[in-house]
């Protein structure tokens, strides 16, 4: 099995750590959705898609206004696990290209008061092609360090992490179905699963899975309750 799913027994469940290799370079996949590069001190997040519910309530789809603050909440709480010197978020942040304008400025002041300290990048994703400078940070397409290339939308390439795609885990347990969010990796590439609280999902069975992870044996590493659950893509549908 080339990508492994290692849990630290010794542990109570709620410390059990798991880890996705990419390319010979093992990373923390945090409950979650992000994933922690140890060595780098670098955490890495994908599909935020902020303010999508005010993005719905101005087409006439109301949906509660909350899902800012409750992606940031579940990112700042990320950071104050793992205090990482540098943060990539990869891609479609914002739902839309006007996103960040609606903005409140508490969410601006959340956003401002998680980069203090931090090397920031926000790369750019299909959602939010064209980021403004005054978000903080730095804005690029992608990132390459060592062997490991972020990106938004995966490519297949290997060293690939990207987002994009939303991936989904459908598994029967105790004799009923649950559907997860999950990160895919097959031990030379990832697709991370949308951190974003109002993000939906594709099955890890679609097609466009198979386009990326050629061979069949590739994983799901599951978001459960407690911790992650290393499940063949095989045994998902």
């Amino acid at each position: 099995m080339t990508a492994r799913a290692q849990f630290l027994d010794h542990e109570p469940p709620a410390a059990r750590v798991t880890i996705v290799d990419v390319a010979g370079i093992g990373l923390i996949a945090d409950l979650s959705g992000a994933l922690f590069w140890e060595e780098q001190s670098l955490l890495v997040v994908s599909d935020l898609h902020l303010e999508k519910g005010s993005s719905f309530a101005a087409r006439g789809v109301l949906l509660p206004p909350f899902d800012t603050v409750a992606t940031l909440g579940r990112l700042a709480a990320a950071i104050a696990r793992h205090d990482p010197r540098m943060v990539i978020a990869l891609g479609d942040s914002f739902h839309d290209r006007a996103a960040h304008d609606r903005l409140s400025a508490p969410d601006r002041d959340a956003i401002a008061a998680l980069q203090v300290r931090r090397d920031w990048i926000w790369i750019s994703g299909n959602h939010d092609p064209a980021l403004p400078p005054d978000l903080g940070g730095v804005v690029a397409s992608e990132v390459a360090i060592g062997p490991i290339v972020f990106r938004h939308e995966p490519t297949g390439a290997a060293g690939e992490i990207a987002g994009h795609l939303h991936p989904k885990a459908r598994v029967s347990t105790r004799g009923r179905s649950m559907e997860r969010r999950c990160f895919a990796s097959d031990g030379e590439r990832a697709v991370m699963p949308a951190f974003g609280a109002y993000t939906g999902g594709l099955s890890i069975r679609d097609a466009a899975f198979a386009k990326i992870f050629r061979m069949p044996g590739f994983m799901a590493h599951v978001l459960g309750d407690v911790r992650l659950h290393a499940i063949a893509a095989s045994r998902c549908y």
